[in-house]
Order: C-alpha cells, then sequence, then structure tokens
C-alpha cells in the first residue's frame, strides 16, 4: 500500500462507504480509527454496528467504493491528501479477526472486510 495513504490513515477521521452499484447507491460512515490494515493481504477490516444497507446491496454486487482524507499529510498542491479506495466487500460474523474485532468494539455486529483493488489519490 502506498505510504501517503498509510500517513492518512494515521489521522482522524471519516470514512465514507459507498455501494456504487446500487441504486439509489447506499453511503455509511466510520472514522479511521476504527479501521484495521492488511497490507500483506490488502484489505481493511471495519467493525459494523449497522451497514445493513451496504450488506443487503451486496447480495447483488459486492463493489465498493471508499473515500478518506486528511488536511495534515500533504497531498498533490499543498497540505491536503485525499483517496478513492475501490475493493470488494464481505461480511464476517466468526473466526479469529471478527472476535478481535470484538475485543475491541463490544458494539460490533459484523465485520466488513473491503479487498482493495484499487487506491486512487484524489487530493
Amino acid at each position: 500500500m502506498e505510504q501517503k495513504f498509510l500517513a492518512v490513515m494515521q489521522d482522524e477521521g471519516p470514512v465514507t462507504i459507498v455501494t456504487i452499484n446500487a441504486h439509489p447507491a447506499s453511503v455509511v460512515n466510520t472514522w479511521m480509527s476504527y479501521v484495521k490494515i492488511d497490507e500483506e493481504d490488502n484489505c481493511l477490516d471495519i467493525p459494523a454496528a449497522g451497514m445493513h444497507s451496504i450488506e443487503a446491496d451486496f447480495t447483488q454486487d459486492n463493489t465498493v467504493l471508499l473515500a478518506v482524507g486528511s488536511k495534515k499529510v500533504e497531498g498533490t498542491a499543498g497540505l491536503g491528501a485525499g483517496f478513492h479506495l475501490l475493493g470488494e466487500g464481505e461480511f464476517i460474523a466468526e473466526g479469529p479477526d471478527f472476535a478481535q474485532m470484538k475485543e475491541r468494539f463490544p458494539w460490533v455486529r459484523k465485520v466488513l472486510r473491503v479487498h482493495i483493488k484499487k487506491i486512487e489519490q484524489k487530493i
């Protein structure tokens, strides 16, 4: 994963999650500090308390777009960097990754795992 993207994820800010093929699109938000980055598997694990609309959309198409940004990281034209991540999502409700997330966030219902296909810097 690109170092600038990882630097952005160290800041606290919103992560916007969008199902890009739903009509209308479903949109939910979480915080960057909640996201677990797995560089080896090129995926993100995100705790889900709700996210029912995203989960329902995955029955038809599990393509998902995420947007993140930070005003503190150097971007393409000064301070402020932002990224779009395109990937495929799945919800997991068991196993060691789920248990680890449940321990950290007792309110978690499932974990949204996003397998990243493309990371693109926008600003």
